[in-house]
């Protein structure tokens, strides 16, 4: 069954409400904001490559309130063991059983802060409870949250004790981008309100509950896909692949990705179908962090973005841009 057109209002009014909450915190960064709530109703997780004090924190922190959920926060770093994340399992002298004490992973919204400061083992404690919503500790699956949602942050200038991020765990990201610094006017914005507490995130009033998330997430997979815009992002992402300065292009995964995102950035737009449009909006933050370059081109200044702008130009969308 599809989405109705009345469907498709509520969705709209009600992820309106969530990213105008947000934006109370981060000031003129509607696009962005408008992003992690797409990336949070797809059922995935935001990476944020960027440098320190852009509100990556404080973005995370609004978007658990504003749907009335628990944030937790991770920083990374070399000494942090997997156990840490996922929790423990500790043996209780009085009861002579091991009892699993949960890590900071079981929360609604999960910031791990430069994540690529820790080690790859301790990276991967996030591989199955960023795809399965789980983690399984001596043997035993715990189910996290729901929603459940990782917002991880690195920095792209300082790469001094850090470990890149692998392939497969970029992957499991549904989009990357980065916040970047306010304009004149939202900085102007800030300095006014300088005055009050800077953890004024603290007081913001959530404005869904999580059961209407899990709602909306759910409804977003009735959007409908017409097979030509199924077609246009499979060419997309076979044109990836075939691009001279890439060693590996786009998973299927990348494209099962940007079709979800798609469903839901169209809902948030108030349709109940996906346009080409919706396409070529997402196919930057949701595909460029899944190309890995040739080494040559990455020398050249070649950028997996740029790739992924030049393969938008030189793949035609269908002609009906309705998508249906």
């Amino acid at each position: 069954m599809s989405m109705t057109p009345e469907q498709a209002s509520w969705f709209q009014d009600a992820a309106a409400r969530i990213v105008a909450n947000v934006e109370q915190v981060l000031l003129g960064k509607t696009f962005v904001i408008r992003l992690a709530v797409a990336a949070m109703l797809s059922e995935g997780h935001l990476l944020l490559e960027d440098v320190p004090g852009t509100g990556k924190t404080s973005l995370a922190r609004a978007l658990a309130q504003s749907v009335h959920g628990t944030t937790t926060r991770i920083q990374f770093t070399p000494d942090l063991l997997p156990g840490d994340i996922t929790g423990m399992s500790i043996w209780d002298q009085r009861t002579n059983t091991f009892e699993f004490h949960r890590g900071p992973v079981f929360g609604n919204i999960v910031l791990a802060d430069e994540i690529n400061r820790a080690s790859p083992k301790t990276q991967s404690a996030l591989l199955e409870a960023m795809e399965e919503a789980a983690v399984t500790v001596d043997g035993v699956s715990h189910r996290l949250a729901d929603p459940f949602m990782v917002i991880a942050t690195q920095n792209p200038i300082e790469q001094a004790g850090t470990y890149r991020l692998p392939e497969a765990q970029l992957d499991r990201f549904l989009m990357r981008t980065s916040v970047g610094y306010p304009d004149h006017v939202a900085t102007v914005r800030i300095l006014e309100g300088s005055a009050m507490s800077p953890t004024r995130g603290a007081q913001l009033a959530g404005v869904v509950s999580a059961a209407t998330i899990t709602e909306m997430a759910a409804l977003a997979r009735t959007v409908h896909v017409d097979p030509i815009v199924a077609d246009y992002v499979a060419r997309l992402v076979e044109a990836s692949r075939a691009a001279s300065e890439v060693r590996l292009g786009v998973s299927v995964r990348g494209a099962m990705a940007l079709m979800r995102a798609a469903r839901v950035y169209a809902a948030m737009t108030g349709r109940h179908y996906v346009t080409p449009d919706d396409v070529k909006a997402l196919a930057e933050p949701v595909l460029a962090h899944r190309i890995v370059l040739e080494a040559e081109a990455e020398f050249d200044g070649v950028t997996a973005s740029s790739v992924i702008s030049q393969v938008l130009v030189d793949t035609p969308p269908p002609v009906d841009r309705s998508g249906r």
